[in-house]
């Protein structure tokens, strides 16, 4: 009885403690909801509570103003280039690491470890100038570059740790049939590799949507700025319409939010899967 009544205390404080982080969590996320759907009148007298009269006029008019139609096509390129680029390489490099075994296999590995924990800003200077002398500023092809190679190592060893516990008779059994490598990994490593690859490609993508630092130094044309530098002048544009500001802010999150829920489990079993294969 008393370890059932120690356990249930437990479970209580657990429960008040798992409460209090969501309300600090969601707060914010509801008060911009509540604000999106607000007159730009009513935000003065009421800029946190429920809105006393519903609007949905701030969405199409934050689309309008916003220029959200070509806005949204630059961060969707942005996107797309960067996941055919990173995952493409960071998928070959995870199964060369994983099943090839390659020489300073395991330096590679603590190499992208390495290249993980380093702050990006470190080499945002140097990396300008260069982009400068090869005329990739204030193009998308320069970002995408540039997002692949600071994705790249989590995204290779993510895959690698999964990759790496995929059974080898599969790929025994391929090389006696006469798969070459890359047979090997078209044909068994990728089919097998689903849930990681779209873990990876989740992770990323989300990264890209909502990089701010790179777009807003390497590209200064407004006709070829992403979402995220865009939404920041948006706000100082209407810095006193801050309900049009919030419908912005929520056609920003919108896309990823909807993404997350269609394939929140794919993207658990990624995380967790590698964990549990033998």
């Amino acid at each position: 009885m008393e370890v059932a009544s120690f356990r249930k205390k437990e479970l209580i404080s657990n429960y008040v403690i798992l409460g209090m982080f969501a309300i600090v969590s969601l707060a914010p996320i509801l008060v911009l909801i509540f604000n999106a759907f607000k007159p730009a009148v009513e935000f003065g007298t009421n800029p946190i509570g429920l809105p006393n009269n519903i609007t949905f006029q701030n969405f199409p008019d934050a689309w309008v103003q916003g220029e959200y139609s070509k806005i949204f096509f630059n961060s969707f390129k942005l996107v797309f280039g960067t996941l055919i680029l990173c995952i493409t390489v960071s998928s070959l490099a995870g199964f060369s690491l994983a099943k090839l075994n390659p020489k300073g296999a395991n330096l590679v590995a603590i190499y992208l470890l390495v290249g993980i924990s380093i702050p990006a800003q470190m080499f945002l200077l140097p990396l300008f100038l260069l982009w400068k002398n090869l005329g990739l500023l204030n193009t998308h092809i320069g970002l995408i570059i540039i997002y692949s190679a600071l994705n790249a190592p989590f995204a290779t060893f993510l895959i690698r740790s999964y990759m790496i516990r995929l059974p080898d008779e599969l790929f025994d059994a391929a090389k006696i049939d006469g798969a070459n490598i890359l047979q090997q990994f078209f044909r068994v490593a990728i089919p097998l590799s689903w849930p990681v690859l779209l873990t990876s490609a989740l992770v990323v993508g989300l990264a890209v949507w909502n990089e701010f630092l790179f777009a807003l130094t390497f590209v200064q044309d407004e006709e070829l700025k992403p979402i995220s530098t865009i939404l920041f002048a948006f706000s100082w544009r209407f810095i006193n319409n801050q309900a049009l500001v919030s419908a912005a802010s929520i056609m920003m999150v919108a896309p990823v939010v909807i993404l997350f829920l269609l394939f929140q489990k794919r993207f658990i079993s990624g995380l967790t899967s590698g964990g549990v294969k033998g």
